[in-house]
């Protein structure tokens, strides 16, 4: 363990002392207690993994959750089962059948994103909700299989206390506009390009 001496000690304490106020000063400035539209995107791994990640916060301070899957269907993932251990406080909807390329039928991909749509408004509706998943939204809105203008129209228009995480790479301009946080999962390095396969627990 370094040594550490007396002189060195006071410093730090001025320094983290100084810090704290500055903090403390900055998040007293925040008033707003609004839902938030949070937008999880960009072509690194995590998406979907911090908005249920953001799930089980909420859960964990007693709120519900409701859950959306627009894209995904073809694989069962490990975060359904693990959730609906909740019971009622959580409502899983998954409405995908696979990605564009695995069904090539665009009447039937616009079908059932519009019935995620739709499963959607009647949860964001609902004021038991905390937190509503949208998971892949953007890859619905990406393909246009959704009206963008009307799905922010809804976004925009939703209860004022609701908190909804939109998922997908490439989100639209105009629904990062409409966000009130956005993250971009910066793609480094992906263990897929090793030839590494998909595996239970991390990928599903």
């Amino acid at each position: 363990m370094k040594d550490i001496d007396q002189q060195e000690a006071e410093r730090h304490q001025r320094k983290m002392a100084n810090r704290k106020a500055v903090q403390d000063a900055e998040v007293a400035e925040k008033t707003i207690e609004k839902g938030l539209l949070i937008v999880n995107t960009g072509p690194g791994k995590g998406k979907s993994t911090a908005a249920f990640g953001l799930a089980l916060r909420m859960l964990g301070n007693g709120r519900r959750v409701g859950v959306v899957q627009f894209i995904k269907g073809a694989w069962e993932t490990g975060e359904r089962p693990a959730l609906e251990l909740f019971g009622d406080r959580v409502e899983w909807h998954t409405m995908g059948e696979g990605f564009t390329w695995e069904t090539q039928d665009l009447k039937r991909d616009i079908d059932a994103a519009e019935r995620a749509w739709a499963k959607a408004e009647e949860l964001m509706a609902d004021p038991t909700i905390g937190l509503l998943v949208l998971d892949e939204l953007n890859i619905a809105l990406r393909y246009d299989y959704l009206d963008l203008e009307a799905v922010i129209a809804s976004l925009k228009a939703r209860r004022e206390n609701l908190h909804v995480v939109v998922t997908g790479r490439n989100a639209k301009p105009a629904l990062i506009e409409a966000a009130d946080t956005v993250t971009e999962m910066t793609l480094v390095k992906h263990h897929f390009k090793a030839g590494v396969k998909a595996q239970s627990g991390i990928e599903f």
